[in-house]
């Protein structure tokens, strides 16, 4: 018996040893741990990269590299890892790599750039306006052409530069490959190139085109046009294009929209341009360069003055040294440089002179006079030197009129009638039309523009050649846009009217 127990307690023993061994060795092996250690370069240049982000999955320690391009992970746990680095501006790229117990395994990467695995974008062609070309007009449309090699998103930056000025203009983030600008400087030279970006390839830039903008010298018409309530002052040119049908051509603002300015007569003799403006509750004579700049009031101590600011006109010399003006029932003249004041005719009381026109040829001045209500008007020409009336053309006949304009040879008179004769608190007029008057002949004779019914036609004069009339059309009910028109005259062909500029009046022709 006590045998027995002596080998069954020998056989537990055994079992409980047994037991404590394989427990021991299961420990030991899971506590196994080796080191990764590596090294990261850059793709085909072998360059060392610094901070870049190394994992592992399963997971482990996260290290980045050193400035020699070197990472170390010490014990990490044996088994087969996926190794990943990762750095900005590279392709993430992945390695296999096995971990031994108590062993070092060595991983190297190289990391492509991004930018290596995409294309610039091609340089950009500038297609319009053309390389040195000249006479181009306001706005400019801006054409290039570019295109991107990849999948990329391509974006551009436009550089513009007045060669005059050295002003740049840049306009950055652009999606398409067409751009316009207005109001450049009129008669400058301009530099412009493109700059194609992917944002991820060094960016490309087109060559460096030229251009010059039209001159105002081109731009033989002035006009007036409503902003923000006030008057303004705008030079324009010829119609453009298919059947001259592009009109408001080569548009410059001249005075601004924050003040009263209009009725412009430019003189070519003395390349000055003369104007009325609203000051203080006053209306004044300005004169200002071609371009607008150099505004110099004129009048001060006696103002423009009389029926409706709206109808009054004044005139140039004929030798373009000195200005004649209304104020009332009276006309004066002023030098250009505001010197000089004199007055040279006086109607009689009661008659505004409105209206006034010379001629190159003569001293004689062209005057119309009407009473306080616009009508009761007289045409006539007077002699400053005598301030006397030479020749009376229109008077007893009702109705408004308007449009004064004296030839070159100062032989005929231009001016428009409301023929329908009617006379009204608001001046409104009913069916204007331009007539032509011949001192030789004593006779008038109406100049046919086709004019629709309901509309007037006002502010008639001569073209500089006198081979055409410059009007306005515009519906009799006094609100609607007003439209400037030119047609040619004393011709056997019965020319149509060409349209010159829209929502304009008060035109000039020089």
């Amino acid at each position: 018996m006590s045998i027995f127990k002596n080998q069954n307690f020998k056989a537990v023993l055994l079992i409980v040893f047994t037991l404590l061994v394989s427990c021991e060795e299961d420990t030991i092996g899971d506590e196994a741990f080796g080191t990764l250690e590596g090294k990261v370069v850059s793709n085909s240049f072998n360059i060392p990269l610094e901070n870049v982000k190394i994992t592992t999955n399963p997971s482990s320690t996260t290290v980045f590299t050193d400035k020699d391009g070197n990472f170390i992970i010490e014990d990490i746990s044996i088994g087969d890892y996926s190794v990943q680095a990762d750095k900005d501006d590279f392709e993430t790229s992945f390695e296999p790599s096995t971990i031994y117990s108590n062993k070092t395994t060595t991983v190297v990467f190289e990391l492509d750039s991004v930018a290596s695995k995409n294309l610039q974008p091609a340089i950009p062609t500038l297609i319009s306006p053309q390389d040195k070309a000249t006479d181009i007009s306001n706005p400019v449309q801006f054409v290039w052409s570019s295109s991107k090699n990849d999948s990329d998103t391509i974006t551009y930056t436009f550089e513009l530069r007045d060669g005059n000025t050295g002003e740049i203009q840049i306009f950055e983030n652009l999606q398409d490959t067409t751009l316009t600008i207005d109001n450049l400087s009129v008669g400058a030279n301009y530099f412009w190139q493109v700059t194609a970006d992917d944002a991820i390839t060094e960016s490309t830039q087109s060559k460096i085109s030229s251009f010059q903008l039209r001159g105002i010298e081109n731009n033989r018409f002035l006009y007036v046009r409503t902003l923000n309530g006030n008057n303004v002052i705008f030079s324009g040119g010829e119609p453009a294009g298919l059947n001259n049908s592009e009109v408001d051509q080569n548009e410059i603002q001249l005075t601004s929209s924050e003040l009263n300015c209009y009725r412009p007569k430019a003189n070519r003799t003395v390349n000055k341009i003369a104007y009325i403006r609203n000051q203080g509750g006053e209306s004044h004579l300005f004169t200002m360069n071609l371009d607008g700049s150099g505004k110099t009031q004129l009048t001060k101590s006696i103002p423009i003055a009389g029926f409706r600011n709206d109808e009054i006109e004044f005139a140039w010399s004929n030798n373009g040294n000195v200005i004649y003006y209304p104020n009332f029932n009276s006309l004066y003249a002023i030098n250009i440089d505001g010197s000089g004041l004199s007055k040279v005719y006086e109607a009689p009381s009661g008659e505004f002179i409105t209206e006034v026109a010379t001629n190159l040829s003569n001293n004689l001045i062209a005057i119309k006079t009407n009473d306080a209500a616009g009508y009761n008007v007289k045409i006539q020409t007077i002699n400053p030197v005598s301030k006397s009336v030479t020749r009376t053309i229109i008077e007893g006949i009702p109705g408004a009129f308007g449009g004064l304009d004296y030839s070159i040879n100062g032989n005929k008179i231009l001016y428009t009638r409301d023929i329908s004769g009617i006379e009204n608190t608001q001046y409104r007029q009913l069916d204007s039309r331009i007539f032509e008057y011949d001192i030789a002949n004593d006779n008038s004779i109406e100049i046919d523009t086709d004019k629709p019914t309901g509309y007037n036609n006002l502010d008639v004069s001569y073209a500089p050649n006198e081979g055409y009339v410059m009007y306005i059309l515009t519906s009799n009910d006094g609100i609607s846009e007003k439209k400037i028109y030119r047609k040619e005259i004393n011709t056997s062909d019965d020319a149509d009217p060409e349209l010159l500029f829209t929502n304009a009046f008060m035109p000039n022709w020089e």
